[in-house]
């Protein structure tokens, strides 16, 4: 069974016993958080989908610990300026254990493939396509009617 979820501004796909790191969330180290932005839940075989959110849909995961990611440079240069600006950044994170995953009703409907674009009937194009032959053909034979009787 999983699921995607929202927080912190991003999406996750997410499974039961999963751990995943995350925008920093204030909760302490060991607690457990409930998250109920749910976009999907699905088993595999049924999905439901929200439109935006899953009702009734919620993800527990147990709070593993709080840390900081690897340091990024940030570096700005213009050449020949004399403008040269170094800076580091490091991203607080949380890592989340999944402990549980709710929302998937036992009326669920089968997730549906995309449906595939109709072609479009051969008989309709044949129709305008011969409507179209039999226009030019009368006008033909009305231009070689008029030239007829001009050159009389």
């Amino acid at each position: 069974m999983h699921a995607v979820i929202r927080t912190g501004g991003k999406q996750y796909r997410v499974s039961e016993g999963e751990t995943l790191r995350v925008e920093k969330l204030d909760v302490e180290a060991g607690k457990s958080i409930d998250i109920d932005e749910v976009l999907l839940v699905s088993d595999g075989e049924t999905a439901q989908i929200g439109t935006p959110l899953v009702d009734g849909g919620k993800v527990t995961a147990e709070v593993q610990s709080h840390g900081r990611g690897d340091k990024i440079d940030v570096i700005k240069f213009k050449r020949r300026k004399k403008y040269r600006r170094k800076q580091g950044h490091r991203q607080d994170y949380t890592e989340l254990k999944v402990t549980g995953i709710a929302g998937l009703p036992g009326g669920a409907k089968k997730a549906k493939k995309k449906a595939e674009p109709a072609a479009p009937k051969q008989d309709d194009e044949a129709q305008v396509s011969d409507e179209g032959a039999a226009n030019a053909v009368a006008k033909s034979a009305e231009r070689a009617a008029d030239d007829a009787k001009s050159t009389e």
